[in-house]
């Protein structure tokens, strides 16, 4: 069977960007926004049975307006990742981000209204049966409202945000869209986008990935004080937000988005810190297998053993995702050899793409998009298989009330690391000899590094630039310094080399729509290996349960999730100890089946 790599997004809107189909979309968006401001204004509110109308009335119509909103972004998402050159979708981006800013002061409206109901009133018209079913959500908003500015104040945020805010990501965004990085591959000269200049770190050639690192860092050396003055102003205006409503903690929007306490939070990164040791010998032992003292950061994901690494293409790599996901469950096979066959994946590897990988939802049409550029290597299935993760969480709410859908970053990332992890582990198991399974192990661990130790290193750079951004202006080398502090940090001081201008090149400090763009990965990752812990003893009826989960992560604080389906509590650090141990089973027994090899490199 021969698979698409280009995904299909006329089916949602022909044209592209100069789509007449999709500037009605956004006309009609906006005046669906419009009549959602009258109604909300047009409510009084009384805390009397004439309320209940009302707003399960507004209700609907917010719950239309998002829905049109998450997919105009997705399609929009969508042109300017294929090609970060397609001017016509920066000016659609820069014009729904005035709509979605217009929506949430509205919102900020509706919000008040909550507020003015009596408090016993309220909770007695949530359980009504027409706004039971999102009485989370309702309940929810109006404890955020409680803690907010005005509306009137936050309605000027939100169009102060566009330009003072939002335009600061989007110019990041168009200045490393024009970054090109020339480079010699294999005899040949080319310019390279950073997209594919980044998969060159995973090159069976130290030689040829140490020149690709001096280049990848002049590359953003160049635009350094640029990238310094956009990550300033992103945090400045967080903070002084922060600020005006009395908020003393950074982490505290993070922690309310992804709907959990401070003190899970903190028993998870206990945990981790707790064996970062063993996390430091496995890297040792990388080196000592590469022939090195120390990994350098351009080596954490070199390949091992060049003879042994597989070199899928597209279709080979789509079949042994299915294969893999046929092991766990029928519904999760079906769906993804629905989106192989109905191009809902963007592969290609080509110029002008933007880098790394992404899912997004569009939620009208019951479909999702996935974005990525694939080379052939098993770090690219394994970020395919993630991705098709978060497709299938999508799919598991399609019978869900559209506004809890709306699940957590945290709690989203667990589908996709499950996914992951289906895959991943299979290979390891099914490898046909010690070399390839030693090749297939590291590869697995290389995602444990990187949400465990890279992940933890960027948790830490935000924490203490936001700190110091209280002060005042944050420079170029200063943001260097923490960076490398914070890398030193995390991994355990097991680098050689470390890098410095992570923070200019890495696109999640730039996301405004999400602060704090780290902790949920890590999250996401050991929730993902306590649920795949439970399938594997479980059999074939665990799907079912599973899908029963993903249905409840939009409508529930994590810690109340997992009590409900794992029967756990998260707040401990003896759920996360359990998470990480798994993980360190796998350096067991990569450094038990690489002792000889090891040992010989020594004597060498």
């Amino acid at each position: 069977m021969s698979y698409s790599e280009v995904w299909d997004l006329d089916v949602f809107f022909k044209g592209g960007s100069a789509s007449p189909e999709f500037a009605q979309y956004m006309n009609e968006i906006k005046s669906d926004i419009e009549k959602l401001d009258i109604h909300i204004s047009n409510w009084q509110v009384t805390s009397t049975d004439g309320d209940e109308q009302v707003l399960a009335s507004i209700m609907s119509q917010y719950e239309k307006i998002s829905s049109r909103l998450m997919q105009a972004s997705a399609f929009i998402e969508c042109l300017a990742a294929q090609d970060v050159k397609d001017q016509g979708a920066k000016q659609l981006g820069s014009q729904l981000t005035a709509y979605i800013a217009k929506a949430k002061g509205i919102t900020a409206k509706l919000d008040e209204k909550l507020v003015q109901l009596d408090d016993g009133f309220f909770a007695e018209l949530i359980e009504r049966d027409s706004l039971r079913e999102i009485s989370f959500i309702l309940n929810e908003r109006r404890n955020k409202a409680k803690e907010k500015l005005s509306v009137a104040e936050e309605t000027l945020i939100e169009k102060l945000s566009v330009d003072g805010y939002h335009g600061w990501s989007d110019l990041y965004d168009s200045i490393v869209g024009s970054i090109e990085i020339p480079f010699v591959v294999d005899g040949e000269e080319k310019v390279l986008s950073v997209g594919q200049a980044h998969n060159i770190f995973a090159h069976p050639d130290r030689s040829v990935r140490q020149r690709m690192f001096v280049e990848w860092e002049k590359a953003w050396k160049k635009q350094e004080e640029l990238f310094a003055h956009a990550l300033n102003h992103i945090a400045g205006f967080r903070l002084n937000v922060y600020e005006s409503r009395g908020w003393d903690d950074f982490l505290k929007e993070p922690l309310e988005t992804n709907r959990m306490k401070k003190e899970t939070l903190d028993s998870m990164w206990n945990a981790i810190t707790d064996r970062k040791e063993h996390m430091h010998k496995f890297l040792q032992r990388k080196a000592e297998l590469l022939g090195l003292e120390k990994l350098s950061w351009y080596d954490l994901d070199a390949p091992l053993d060049q003879t042994e690494q597989k070199r899928l293409s597209y279709d080979e790599g789509a079949q042994f995702i299915l294969k893999h996901f046929a092991s766990f469950g029928q519904q999760l096979t079906a769906f993804t050899e629905k989106a192989f066959e109905d191009a809902w994946i963007e592969a290609e590897d080509r110029a002008n793409k933007r880098p790394g990988g992404f899912c997004t939802g569009f939620p009208e049409s019951n479909q999702s998009r996935i974005f990525m550029t694939y080379s052939g290597t098993l770090n690219n299935v394994s970020t395919l298989a993630h991705e098709l993760g978060h497709a299938f969480h999508s799919y598991a709410m399609r019978d869900v009330h559209p506004l809890n859908q709306d699940y957590a970053m945290n709690v989203a990332e667990t589908a996709s690391t499950f996914a992951e992890m289906i895959v991943s582990d299979a290979a390891v198991n099914e490898a046909q000899s010690t070399k390839e399974k030693i090749a297939m192990l590291e590869d697995k661990i290389q995602r444990t590094i990187a949400l465990l130790m890279n992940i933890h290193a960027r948790f830490l750079f935000e924490t203490r630039f936001y700190e110091e951004r209280k002060e005042g202006f944050v420079s170029a080398d200063r943001l260097n310094e923490l960076m490398v502090e914070a890398q030193k940090e995390a991994y355990f001081d097991s680098l050689e080399e470390y890098h410095p201008l992570f923070w200019a090149s890495k696109l999640h400090f730039y996301i405004t729509g999400t602060t704090f763009y780290n902790f949920p990965y890590t999250f996401g990752y050991l929730f993902s290996l306590g649920i795949y812990e439970k399938a594997l003893h479980s059999g074939g009826e665990f799907e079912e349960k599973y899908i029963a989960l993903l249905k409840d992560t939009g409508s529930m604080n994590v810690e109340d999730l997992v009590r409900k389906h794992l029967d756990e509590d998260i707040t401990s650090k003896g759920f996360w100890e359990k998470a990480v141990d798994t993980c360190m089973k796998d350096i067991d027994l990569f450094l038990e089946l690489t002792q000889s090899q090891a040992v010989q490199g020594k004597k060498q």
